[in-house]
């Protein structure tokens, strides 16, 4: 018997720099909330107080609200308050997830392997020139720089003369006050869906710009998507397995997705986690699900029971 969720208000848009791929998810989201008989309306948020949540009158919230705001814990802890249940993982999962540093700490805690990186917290000065701190630990030349609290490629570039290193990292402080270093690493870069706290189809991303950067993710045509990934048995389970790993050591729940690289040495390089994955017609999570045979409006209802969790807080 299909639950009774009341009032569905999917939550999209706020006040990130990923707004208008928010929409989009939020728009796809409703549609196949809609077609699978549920009442759910779209609720395009900016930056809302508790009273402004309060007023919507929901029952339920489906989040597809992307970076700050949305992808931090902010409106979960909004929601708690207000006791309105709400999909995907809890405050602190979230903050996790969001959080580069602090997620990547917890990374090499539970031994899963990740790049080597330095984080720089303001501009200038550096205890060393730019970039020849993180070069000095044997960092190739070329180095990814992305802030430290952004999605989809938001911020991100690959540098390997000084005064790109230098561009680079004003252009990462325009999002943040923190920014990550870190070494770029040749291999295959694939990607791991989480759902029902369960790994799907491994998918290996093509992108035909220099990386998989913002124009690659949403832009139809910039990237082949390789799914499941042309990889042995082998490296598709270590993949999976380190998808698992770092989804449940951040405490995630239900679904996320895990970014990662297979690199030239057959290792598997955890990048990120992220609990709000895209559910654009280009996003990663829904071809995952379609290769595991699930369709849309299915992966939806079943992100949707994530939000059946008995008023559990974290």
């Amino acid at each position: 018997m299909k639950k009774d969720y009341g009032r569905i208000g999917v939550l999209m848009g706020g006040p990130s720099a990923e707004r208008e791929v928010s929409i989009r998810s939020g728009k796809a989201i409703l549609e196949a909330l809609l077609s699978k008989g549920y009442d759910a309306r779209p609720v395009e948020l900016g930056m809302p107080t508790k009273e402004e949540l309060k007023s919507l009158g929901i029952d339920t919230a489906f989040i597809a609200l992307h970076g700050t705001f949305g992808e931090d814990g902010q409106i979960q802890a909004m929601l708690e308050e207000l006791n309105i249940p709400y999909t995907g993982s809890k405050v602190k999962a979230s903050r996790l997830g969001m959080d580069k540093v602090a997620s990547r700490k917890l990374f090499e805690k539970n031994r899963l392997f990740v790049p080597r990186y330095e984080v720089l917290t303001s501009p200038s000065p550096f205890p060393l020139p730019k970039g020849e701190r993180i070069k000095e630990r044997g960092i190739s030349q070329q180095i990814v720089v992305k802030p430290s609290a952004q999605g989809s490629s938001v911020g991100v570039t690959i540098a390997e003369k000084q005064k790109e290193l230098e561009e680079a990292i004003d252009k990462a402080f325009g999002f943040g006050d923190a920014v990550i270093l870190e070494e770029f690493i040749e291999g295959k870069e694939l990607t791991v869906g989480i759902l029902d706290d369960k790994p799907l189809p491994v998918i290996q991303l093509v992108p035909k710009r220099r990386f998989y950067d913002e124009v690659a993710k949403y832009t139809s045509g910039m990237t082949e998507y390789l799914v499941p990934a042309p990889i042995s048995k082998m490296e598709s389970d270590m993949a999976q397995d380190a998808a698992i790993r770092a989804h449940k050591c951040l405490g995630c729940a239900s679904f996320s997705r895990v970014d990662m690289i297979l690199s030239r040495e057959e290792r598997i390089i955890v990048l990120e986690v992220n609990t709000i994955p895209g559910m654009t017609q280009l996003s990663l999570l829904p071809k995952a699900a379609s290769a595991a045979g699930m369709g849309f409006a299915e992966l939806c209802e079943r992100m949707l029971r994530s939000a059946d969790r008995d008023g559990e807080k974290t």
